[in-house]
């Protein structure tokens, strides 16, 4: 059997700007900042007594070809890994994340890879298993995605990445990051939704956004550079302006309940708020001092408020028997 653990990821600037409609069009690129949270998507592969394939997730399928599995994500991860008979796959989560903005999808795509290849005899590196997750959901499936999710779920930790013209990929790692924990957390909407279609809807607007854009590339750097220099109260102020930004990458990405959420939570005193991912629902990362978050817990006690704790792994094999 193997376990693989894979870290699910919140952005704090930059989101956007890492599809490849505007960084291979973009004269400096895109770029994102963001962490690895401690909240994690695990994958099991084990053997199966026949060659039948059994893959179980929010529904179970047992088929006698891989071919036939309608889990596309599952399907194309064995046919790059040439594990295609006789396992038995599951997938867990340790928070809702399905719709979340947490980057899920790709944090599933990035575990599947580790474990099957892990279950084959071979050790990738973070940067293949980016790699090949975004070969299979950009490429292979077509999905109208960016590229952050795979690179922030593959390597852990807090970075500063960089999405180049020529279609490299930069990470640099931000150190000394713990106290982010004690200024961020999460707030969980409730809500859930397909990121697909407003990323879509995102991408088809990318030359009309060209300007909003660049000013979300601008605000990338500066949360490195206030998170370098452990500016947090600056850097929950720049959420704000980046809510603002991505507000008008598509009319789909807000709604009338989170921007009620938001406004109150800035009645608790934070210093700022955003929803994250693609829009439409799942967490909203907000900054704040102690007094801020037990605000926050009591003006919302019926909603789950989640600590940034941050993941230092990456993807990882747990077990391997």
């Amino acid at each position: 059997m193997i376990v693989s653990r894979t870290p699910l990821r919140v952005s704090f600037c930059g989101g956007g700007s890492d599809l490849e409609e505007y960084f291979k069009n973009s004269e400096f690129g895109g770029c994102v900042t963001s962490l690895a949270l401690n909240k994690y998507i695990y994958v099991t592969v084990n053997p199966r007594f026949d060659d039948s394939i059994r893959v179980s997730y929010s529904e179970m399928e047992i088929v006698d070809d891989f071919e036939n599995l309608n889990h596309q994500l599952v399907k194309e991860a064995m046919r790059m890994t040439g594990i295609t008979k006789g396992v038995e796959i599951t997938t867990i989560a340790d928070i809702p994340s399905k719709g979340s903005g947490l980057g899920s999808s790709s944090a599933v795509t990035v575990g599947l890879l580790n474990a099957l290849h892990c279950y084959a005899g071979r050790k990738p590196s973070a940067r293949q298993l980016a790699e090949e997750a975004c070969k299979i959901e950009i490429e292979l499936l077509g999905q109208t995605i960016g590229k952050q999710d795979q690179y922030a779920a593959a390597f852990g930790g807090c970075n500063h990445i960089i999405f180049n013209q020529d279609d490299t990929v930069v990470v640099e790692n931000l150190p000394n990051v713990e106290n982010l924990k004690h200024n961020f957390a999460l707030l969980y909407t409730g809500i859930t939704r397909s990121a697909i279609e407003i990323l879509t809807d995102q991408n088809n607007r990318t030359s009309e956004n060209k300007k909003n854009l660049e000013e979300i590339v601008t605000q990338a750097r500066k949360a490195k550079m206030m998170i370098i220099e452990k500016d947090y109260s600056g850097l929950g102020e720049l959420l704000n302006n980046a809510w603002l930004c991505k507000k008008e990458l598509s009319p789909s990405i807000t709604n009338e309940q989170i921007d009620l959420m938001i406004k109150k939570l800035y009645s608790c005193g934070v210093n700022g708020a955003k929803l994250l991912g693609a829009g439409g629902g799942g967490y909203i990362l907000f900054e704040g001092n102690t007094q801020v978050m037990d605000s926050v817990r009591t003006l919302f006690p019926e909603k789950k408020i989640i600590p940034l704790d941050i993941d230092y792994s990456g993807s990882c094999i747990l077990y391997a028997d």
